[in-house]
């Protein structure tokens, strides 16, 4: 027996021929959630950056009341929804300070809990892989293992040659679980920290949205 990769293919027994597939089907769900994640969030953090730049050049030149009733496009990133909820709900709050300042307040924290959802999309799916990969291929260990123990009763003898094949299904699956384990896994540590950042990122600018509105109604009118 050739220990190439299609000669491992051709030797293989329907179950592990069954596991191999599933972990393929999930390295290919992975990689697809990974680079649809990078690709949305690279985009998403751009149209954030700008719309910071675009309303807190707003405010500062022409006040609040004129961010909250600008109109902003509609990319304008996971910061964007957030901040525009909250200018929002300025502009329908009632003029009482502590009413609209809580009005504000709870726009903003509806709107960054599902950016904050719409930015996990996909992470549990990584999440999933990763952690099961592994014992997906210990799976068609333990067959390859029964297959080559069958080989060996059938033949009479316990030669290599008689458990090779069924050794050699074992360690490829077990591999084979590892490598869709292990990107799975870098990828879902680095997205989540970024998830993270960015959720703290929301928390920081809709305090400063929050401060701005304090300013305005202790200005005097």
């Amino acid at each position: 027996m050739q220990f190439t990769l299609d000669e491992l293919w051709r030797n293989m027994g329907l179950f592990a021929r069954l596991v191999v597939a599933v972990m393929g089907l999930m390295s290919v769900a992975s990689l697809y959630v990974m680079g649809e994640r990078l690709v949305f969030f690279l985009r998403s953090a751009g149209e954030s950056r700008a719309f910071a730049a675009k309303v807190a050049a707003l405010i500062q030149g022409e006040g609040i009341d004129a961010a909250a009733s600008a109109g902003f496009g509609e990319r304008r990133g996971y910061l964007g929804r957030v901040i525009s909820a909250g200018l929002s709900a300025f502009k329908t709050a009632p003029p009482d300070k502590d009413a609209a300042t809580e009005s504000v307040a709870r726009a903003l924290e509806r709107q960054a809990s599902r950016e904050v959802q719409t930015l996990k999309r996909g992470l549990g799916l990584l999440a999933t892989v990763g952690s099961t990969a592994p014992f997906v291929g210990l799976l068609g260990t333990v067959m390859g293992i029964v297959t080559a123990f069958q080989k060996m009763a059938e033949s009479g003898s316990g030669g290599l040659g008689t458990v090779s094949a069924g050794i050699a299904e074992a360690l490829v699956t077990t591999a084979f679980g590892l490598l869709v384990a292990i990107p799975a896994v870098m990828g879902f540590n680095f997205l989540q920290s970024w998830v993270d950042g960015r959720a703290i990122d929301i928390a920081e600018s809709s305090n400063e949205l929050l401060d701005v509105i304090a300013r305005h109604y202790a200005a005097p009118k």
